[in-house]
């Protein structure tokens, strides 16, 4: 308890949970005060089963089954819990007595029973409780050497039939079929630590493919499924340590699971955690059989990436490029791949060659990595070649006339002290895609985009009087120009505003507002406030049932 506090529970649960909790108070039930630990059940949306240790070595810590609290946070069901607890800080101390001497008595109760007496308590808890028969028929089917019945139990237990309706477990039994699945690897790990490990890698082989089915009708929002793969790769390769299988074996076996037809997502299992296992004559035939699944299919997404791991792990950049290499992409990615894992071995001309070669290779250059782009220019102005950075820019803006590709033009340019003629071309070139085009209400040509982004409002505007612009840059062009020109800005307002009052809705008011004030100020400007006024009036008069409208035209003033 000398570690639970308010402050400290604000703190494991951040303020916005811990404000939160306060109001579950009354929403705790339940509450059980063991030695050490708390728990309850607390209602929100479900009920939600809490536990909340006490003192742990690093302080209090806490459970809950609730979605936030699966993920590992500490919940506003907990800081409720908490919060109780500390409400009942007086009589804690005698409570966690209380528990200290039933857990001393039951023991010694149950250790003075006679066997026969014993077992019959057991077996009365057995026919309650179905969890509790399925893990004890495990072991015994275990502990008799029967691999049959371990098997079949393990099948029951990876079997998404008594959760699923409609063939899909729901979200909401996802938990306990996750809580049931995890018996079969604890089922496994007994199998290894028992000396039956053999059989507990071919169980934990098995499991993996109907987990792996089973997962394509689970809801596993909450990861919980993926847990139980990892467990289930990490039991096998405990197996895989104790029995020791035949090394080619294992690694033909790890090749094909990578390879397989079922891609789980769930074991994630490299093989290079098996080279102890394998040691040199494994992992010779773990190379041999992953390089002759590439030579197949050098194209596959799996076979790329078992070569790559094993030539990343030995070193071999030669190698790793070779597998990009053999399958390019046609946006330059795996070009820059190449030039990124050149780059870390110091080789940053070859790195700058492929690059290149990525920029030359790529298909459409409307559609190259942008990445790549940046990655030869910053080279380029690394190298002291900035006219080279530049043509790459150039060209780039060329085939992808966009905003984003006219700034770094732009960039470019002005680096190498060309910003000029280069600003004169691209201009001429968005210019001509402008008159050629249909421009919508929403979608303005890069043009005026452009000569705003430059600060070039006069030349802005008169390209949008002759090729048009949409309504987000008339008004950009508006805002911009009102100082100096009032007029044409109030012009550009009015036409803005009149479909908004057609409209309702609060993000509606507040555009149209913000047109008003803008509208407001352009009269002030022109000297027409009492144009301003007769149009304000007439406004109100007609929208006054519009109460939100009205109120926030009052708080402007308007």
């Amino acid at each position: 308890m000398r570690v639970i506090t308010e402050a400290n529970l604000k703190k494991l649960a951040g303020a916005r949970s811990f404000e939160r909790g306060r109001g579950y108070l009354d929403a705790v039930s339940g509450v059980e005060i063991g030695d050490g630990w708390v728990s309850a059940s607390v209602h929100g949306t479900e009920r939600y089963e809490v536990e909340l240790v006490l003192d742990g070595p690093g302080g209090p810590t806490g459970t809950c089954d609730c979605p936030y609290g699966l993920d590992g946070n500490f919940c506003k069901h907990l800081v409720a819990l908490g919060l109780t607890v500390l409400a009942r800080r007086a009589s804690l101390p005698r409570q966690r007595k209380a528990a200290q001497d039933r857990a001393q008595h039951l023991d010694a109760w149950l250790s003075a029973l006679p066997k026969a007496e014993l077992l019959a308590l057991l077996r009365e808890q057995i026919d309650e409780d179905r969890q509790l028969r399925r893990r004890l028929e495990l072991k015994a089917a275990s502990a008799r050497g029967d691999l049959d019945a371990v098997r079949s139990r393990i099948r029951e237990l990876l079997d998404i039939g008594p959760f699923a309706q409609y063939g899909h477990v729901e979200y909401a039994d996802a938990r306990a079929y996750a809580d049931q699945a995890g018996q079969a690897v604890s089922a496994i790990r007994e199998l290894t630590g028992s000396g039956r490990a053999t059989d507990a890698i071919t169980l934990a082989r098995e499991a993996m493919r109907q987990l792996a089915e089973a997962q394509e009708s689970v809801d596993d929002s909450d990861g919980r499924l993926g847990q139980i793969g990892a467990d289930l790769a990490e039991a096998h390769l405990d197996a895989c340590r104790t029995a020791r299988p035949d090394p080619g074996e294992l690694a033909r076996w790890l090749v094909g699971h990578v390879l397989g037809d079922i891609d789980d997502g769930l074991t994630d299992i490299d093989p290079l955690d098996y080279e102890d296992v394998l040691g040199a004559p494994g992992t010779a035939v773990l190379r041999r059989t992953t390089v002759e699944a590439w030579q197949r299919n050098r194209r596959g997404w799996a076979e790329k990436y078992l070569m790559e791991r094993l030539a990343s792990a030995d070193g071999d950049v030669d190698a790793v490029i070779a597998v990009h290499a053999a399958g390019p992409s046609p946006d330059g990615r795996t070009h820059l791949l190449i030039a990124a894992e050149l780059d870390a071995a110091r080789r940053s001309d070859e790195a700058l060659h492929w690059a290149e070669r990525g920029i030359r290779e790529t298909r459409d250059l409307a559609a190259v990595d942008t990445g790549l782009v940046d990655y030869l220019c910053d080279r380029y102005t690394q190298a002291g070649r900035p006219a080279d950075a530049v043509s790459v820019r150039r060209d780039h803006f060329g085939a992808r006339r966009t905003l984003a590709a006219y700034r770094q033009l732009r960039a470019a340019a002005r680096a190498a002290d060309r910003w000029t003629a280069e600003r004169e071309n691209a201009l001429a070139r968005l210019r001509a895609d402008a008159e050629q085009r249909q421009h919508g209400r929403w979608a303005g040509p890069v043009l005026v985009d452009a000569l705003l982004d430059d600060e070039d409002v006069d030349a802005a505007w008169q390209a949008a009087v002759e090729t048009g612009a949409d309504d987000r840059q008339w008004l950009t062009l508006a805002d911009q120009a009102r100082a100096r020109r009032p007029a044409d800005a109030l012009g550009v307002y009015l036409r803005l505003a009149e479909p908004l009052t057609g409209q309702t809705g609060n993000p509606v008011y507040e555009r149209l507002v913000a047109l008003l004030l803008s509208i407001r100020d352009c009269h002030r400007r022109l000297a027409t406030e009492d144009a301003f006024t007769a149009y304000v009036t007439t406004l109100r008069a007609a929208h006054e049932r519009k109460r939100n409208l009205m109120r926030l035209m009052d708080e402007h003033g308007l």
